[in-house]
């Protein structure tokens, strides 16, 4: 049998009683947990107690601490309501007795209704791209060695940057940036596992966009960055561990605030999910 996806065995929640689930963190070094997994797995535990025949079609979290790796998260659903078409639930995530996290997700059963998009930028393809791990390797030769060492890379995600940028040697740029993305392994056909799978990886970049106009980046010491909230609509059907366009941008920077937004298509050109974010940009004198 081959071993579980990372992302996979990550969103695998163990449930200890009733509308409470417990989860880790994967060992990837990281300093404090990754916001997609708490996005994705939210999404997982509320996801457990709801009927096959609906699915999330919005989320809206809240960070409010960091978490940390190293302790178990414990997921609270809160079932706020089950009507005839739509479906509510609040999640709290808690670590040592406090709320890390708060996600308030809605789901529907299927209906037809108005259908348009916009479509999706002219962009090259994933098949004439690096991938961002080989992007930074490259870039990487030119950097001191403790941050030559902070480059590793993982098959749990692939991105495939269109406008890469060297993170540590950074050039203004315009508040844009696209790249494909997707799941590492193929994945269960569940449509659940894909749309908590592409919770999980939607959080993987967005917040830089704010940062580009500006010459900084989260790698630079002097530069705190933190996503503060994070919402995400599912319109169409799709598959996380297939090629997906992020197309990202930032309309606004102030307050110490990044303000970002995504728009997710498949390959076919299928505008498949949203999303919107602000972020915590600090920049400290030196």
């Amino acid at each position: 049998m081959q071993p579980l996806n990372k992302i996979i065995e990550t969103l695998d929640l163990e449930e200890i009683e009733l509308n409470h689930y417990l989860a880790t963190s994967p060992n990837e070094g990281w300093q404090r947990v990754y916001g997609g997994q708490v996005i994705g797995q939210a999404l997982v535990a509320a996801s457990r107690t709801v009927s096959a025949d609906r699915s999330a079609h919005s989320l809206h979290g809240y960070f409010l601490r960091a978490g940390d790796t190293d302790i178990p998260i414990l997921y609270k659903v809160d079932r706020i309501r089950d009507g005839k078409s739509f479906t509510t639930r609040r999640v709290v995530a808690v670590q040592r007795g406090q709320a890390i996290f708060t996600m308030s997700i809605s789901f529907q059963v299927d209906e037809g209704g108005l259908n348009h998009q916009f479509d999706m930028p002219d962009v090259p393809g994933p098949d004439d791209l690096q991938t961002e791990d080989e992007i930074r390797r490259e870039q990487s030769k030119n950097w001191p060695k403790e941050f030559q060492d902070s480059i590793s890379g993982s098959s749990a995600i692939q991105v495939k940057p269109i406008e890469p940028i060297d993170l540590l040697h950074p050039e203004p740029t315009e508040p844009v940036q696209r790249c494909w993305m997707r799941c590492g392994d193929k994945l269960p056909d569940d449509p659940r596992i894909h749309q908590c799978v592409l919770a999980y990886l939607s959080d993987w970049s967005l917040l830089d966009t704010a940062t580009r106009p500006h010459a900084v980046s989260f790698m630079q010491d002097n530069v705190q960055v933190a996503s503060l909230d994070h919402a995400m609509w599912f319109h169409r059907p799709f598959r996380a561990d297939e090629w997906l366009l992020y197309d990202q941008d930032s309309p606004s920077a102030s307050g110490a605030r990044g303000f970002n937004r995504g728009l997710i298509y498949n390959r076919s050109g299928e505008l498949v999910a949203s999303t919107t974010q602000e972020g915590l940009v600090r920049i400290h004198q030196t």
